[in-house]
């Protein structure tokens, strides 16, 4: 803990880490509530399920874009255009009872737009802190995000059971509008300045390490969301218990990233964190067959385990990305990496939201232990082409031209 302790009392580090998870904290609700307002609108999970893959994909497309943007035209005027944009859409999709097309439009357009917070923060971190602080950094990064998944899904379930799915949606764009305003006029936003690229758009996922990263954050991201709509569907649409098992299952990720972060990266962490992951999610679908006063602990036991690993699966995507790239190719890098989560999102959500229509929320945690297991076979695989950064810096490797920094 002395490590993270040291990381907080560095200049701006506590300040931009609670900016940026307060501006990405709506997307800890979105995705639940678009998910409840679907269904109850339309009686469909797989309708829902729909809905997310077209906002997943959105996303998806605009990660590596406006990422790119930035390095081209700033990070202050690429992030105010998103934030205008996607906040729109967001109120727009609470404001109306839409058909299934519509909504899975604007659910796209919300996507497109969402603000390249993460890419922005990500690119800002090694400008912050020494090389030898790094790779902790993204480790508290990927474990304080939990709070995210924590707070986000109780506060969208109670909301959106309770109140209304409407309200919750509307919440959710308080956030967006209120963090992601804090965010923007953080000093570090204007006073880092992403040197443009000189290489094509795409040119970056030839990197093995990048592509890994990808490919490994889809089937991560894949598994959660997957779990997310069979643990909604396990206990239905009016019970809070969802929102309570989802939030211990992000707890179980903030006490990975915290108890494992200190601990150096070598070519095998990633496939040992997804290890952890594929054994939880695999005893969940055991656990779902329990009987009805059981399934609620049983499942919070087993998705606790599964938590333990995600934290610090990302946190060595974040760290072997950020040590194979030049400055100015991170961004457009963590945007790629940022896709594949959002793929993985999309198909993990409509693969889950198809079988739960189905068999029941049990066909989600199928889902969700699938992707897992994929996730830890395909870093086994490549395991030579994952680097060793045991005694190595994590820092992105430098340009061949000074990087301006521009007074706040």
């Amino acid at each position: 803990m002395s490590t993270y302790s040291t990381l907080l009392k560095t200049p701006g580090v506590t300040r931009i880490i609670a900016a940026q998870l307060t501006a990405r904290f709506p997307f800890g609700m979105l995705s639940l509530a678009f998910l409840l307002h679907v269904e109850r609108v339309h009686h469909s999970y797989t309708a829902a399920g729909l809905v997310l893959a077209a906002t997943s994909i959105g996303q998806a497309i605009s990660g590596p874009l406006t990422s790119r943007w930035m390095g081209r035209w700033a990070m202050r005027p690429v992030l105010i255009l998103t934030l205008v944009v996607c906040t729109a859409t967001v109120v727009t999709f609470a404001l109306f009872d839409l058909p299934v097309v519509l909504y899975m439009v604007l659910g796209f357009l919300t996507g497109l737009s969402v603000p390249p917070i993460q890419p922005a923060v990500r690119t800002i971190y090694p400008k912050m802190v020494n090389s030898s602080q790094l790779t902790p950094l993204f480790s508290l990064d990927a474990s304080a995000q939990e709070i995210i998944w924590v707070a986000g899904p109780v506060i969208t379930t109670f909301v959106g059971t309770q109140i209304g799915t409407e309200q919750a949606i509307l919440l959710a764009a308080v956030f967006l509008v209120g963090g992601g305003v804090w965010f923007i006029a953080s000093p570090e936003v204007g006073r880092v300045r992403i040197p443009r690229s000189k290489r094509a758009f795409g040119k970056v996922l030839a990197r093995p390490t990048v592509l890994l990263a990808t490919v490994a954050g889809f089937l991560l991201i894949g598994a959660c969301s997957a779990v997310e709509a069979g643990v909604i569907a396990t206990f239905g649409e009016g019970s809070a218990s969802s929102g309570l098992v989802l939030a211990v299952f992000a707890v179980g990720s903030l006490a990975g990233g915290l108890a494992l972060g200190h601990v150096p990266v070598g070519p095998w962490a990633l496939a040992r964190r997804m290890g952890i992951v594929f054994i939880g999610m695999t005893l969940a679908i055991l656990a779902s067959g329990f009987a009805d006063g059981a399934v609620f602990w049983s499942l919070n036991v087993t998705l606790l385990i599964a938590g333990i690993g995600i934290a610090p699966a990302l946190a060595v995507m974040f760290a072997i990305v950020s040590s194979s790239v030049k400055f100015s190719d991170t961004a457009e890098a963590y945007g790629w990496a940022g896709t594949g989560q959002l793929i993985g999102a999309a198909i993990g959500s409509a693969i889950a939201g198809f079988l739960i229509d189905r068999v029941g929320g049990v066909g989600g945690l199928m889902v969700a232990s699938g992707f897992a297991l994929v996730g830890m076979i395909v870093p086994i695989v490549f395991v030579r082409h994952l680097p060793d950064l045991r005694g190595r810096e994590a820092s992105p490797l430098p340009d061949t031209e000074p990087v301006p920094i521009q007074p706040s």
